[in-house]
């Protein structure tokens, strides 16, 4: 009997274990899917990719048939703990896989450089250590731009599934003010899921056709409106955005930026309900203030500092300001060369992000938001100390949990920036790339501050070292910090 306990307990071991590595099978099938239709891409442009994707493709898709042959469990359905696992592995996993044809292609990246480049693709980050852009194998830039494109809907599906259930970070305050419960707006996950990925495919399909009518080639329009919508950033080009010098792209891109920096579900919401002011989130109305008072301070700098013309700074300064904010990280030009002030603000812009629900990385605005009102309350108890003050996000009353957990991730986020360019500076970085490198990471932001990894340059010329720190630094960014440390306590497993 003892022995047939045993036995179970094992079976049970491996089941949990089988669910959490029996989807990562299924999402390899999916990328050799994709690179399968890449080949069809590099046989129409005859670039030279063609056997390099054959080949990944036949590789992955086997892979992923092998894992789903060995580990099929017995029964289905995870639970938070095995998402928590698995969404941890697959992060890890699939850009080991991406990178494969980056590696194949006859002028194809080392090891290091090719992770690098499908982490920060896949986690929408947009940090390159590729140049020479313009002469790149179509094929090898529509996968870089897919890759961003696919990342984006997983972050989507995190934010609203997993972080808002791990309690930390205040994640449950988005939780409990956009979700389809509150609303009751769909009543299975299954058709959340496809509402928002058809609001994705809509607005790309909207990006694209802008970018087109604004006067980009096909292949630009469709490649930027995936880095676009994903917040991402990749570009076909090496001047990025710049290349097309064109103030209606600029101003199309600002308001597709914009528009992915705010919770994909709010858009649910308003096609269901169609009343704008009733269905405007806390978080939204908040970024879209600061973003207004951020672009119109820089471009009054600019007319006033540099004597720019009004039309041509508050274009300048909407686009890269939107950019940075949103996480998304492209530039029309070297906006450092805009002053040491200016400097200074994109750099301390890189640590805010977008809404909770988007694809922005970043601190996010709502726990900005949480902090300003416990600084105010803060404020009211010492100037009245007996006055009853009583702390608000939107209709709410803030609870003690929701604002300690704020506290404890802003804190987390800030000694993990300072942990990371510690380790930079450690393998030999200079300590302004280090700082600057290690926040762009984490925030998931792009490019950062510096001749080396500012918007004029890019991490090709870092150590290998220093680009595998960054590769686990743009995933921990990714997974919201919270979750990291949540694998490192034993009491998780058990």
């Amino acid at each position: 009997m003892e022995n047939q306990d045993v036995i179970e307990r094992s079976r049970w071991a491996a089941d949990r274990r089988n669910l959490v590595i029996f989807p990562i099978g299924w999402l390899l099938i999916v990328i050799a899917l994709a690179e399968m239709l890449l080949v069809l891409v590099s046989l129409a442009f005859l670039d030279g990719e063609t056997l390099v994707f054959l080949a990944s493709a036949m590789g992955t898709f086997a892979l992923g048939l092998a894992i789903i042959i060995t580990f099929t469990p017995k029964r289905y359905g995870m639970d938070f703990r095995q998402a928590v696992l698995f969404v941890t592995a697959a992060w890890l996993v699939v850009p080991l896989v991406a990178a494969v044809p980056l590696m194949l292609s006859p002028d194809g990246l080392s090891f290091a450089d090719a992770y690098f480049e499908t982490v920060s693709a896949i986690t929408t980050t947009g940090s390159t250590v590729m140049s020479g852009l313009d002469e790149q194998p179509e094929t090898i830039l529509l996968w870089r731009s897919i890759m961003q494109w696919v990342g984006g809907i997983g972050i989507i599906g995190m934010a609203l599934v997993i972080f808002p259930f791990l309690r930390l970070g205040g994640m449950q305050l988005f939780k409990l003010e956009s979700s389809d419960r509150s609303e009751k707006l769909f009543y299975r996950s299954g058709q959340l899921a496809g509402a928002i990925f058809g609001v994705y495919v809509l607005i790309t399909i909207g990006c694209i056709l802008a970018y087109r009518f604004g006067g980009m080639r096909w292949f630009d329009a469709i490649n930027h409106a995936f880095t676009t919508v994903c917040t991402g950033g990749f570009s076909t080009h090496d001047a990025s955005m710049g290349y097309f010098d064109n103030p209606v792209i600029f101003w199309a891109a600002t308001f597709f930026m914009a528009a992915s920096g705010v919770p994909f579900l709010t858009y649910v919401r308003l096609a269901r309900r169609s009343q704008f002011s009733s269905r405007m989130e806390t978080q939204v109305f908040g970024f879209l203030t600061f973003l207004g008072i951020v672009v119109l301070s820089i471009a009054i700098w600019l007319v006033v500092v540099d004597e720019i013309p009004f039309e041509t700074a508050l274009t300048q300064s909407a686009f890269n300001v939107v950019s940075v904010v949103t996480t998304t990280g492209y530039a029309t030009q070297d906006y450092l060369a805009w002053g040491t002030p200016v400097a200074g603000m994109f750099f301390l812009l890189t640590f805010v992000g977008g809404c909770t629900g988007s694809t922005a990385g970043g601190i996010k605005i709502f726990r900005f938001q949480v902090l300003v009102r416990m600084v105010g309350q803060m404020v009211m108890r010492q100037s009245f100390p007996h006055a009853v003050v009583v702390p608000r996000y939107g209709t709410r009353i803030l609870q003690d949990d929701e604002v300690a957990s704020v506290c404890v991730f802003v804190f987390l986020y800030f000694a993990t920036w300072l942990g990371v360019s510690l380790l930079l500076q450690l393998v030999g970085v200079d300590p302004v790339t280090a700082l600057s490198g290690s926040i762009t990471a984490i925030s998931n932001v792009g490019p950062g501050i510096g001749p080396i990894i500012g918007p004029a340059g890019n991490f090709a010329s870092l150590p290998d070292a220093a680009k595998w720190i960054l590769s686990l630094a743009m995933i921990i960014g990714r997974l919201e910090i919270m979750t990291v440390f949540v694998l490192l306590v034993p009491a998780f497993y058990r």
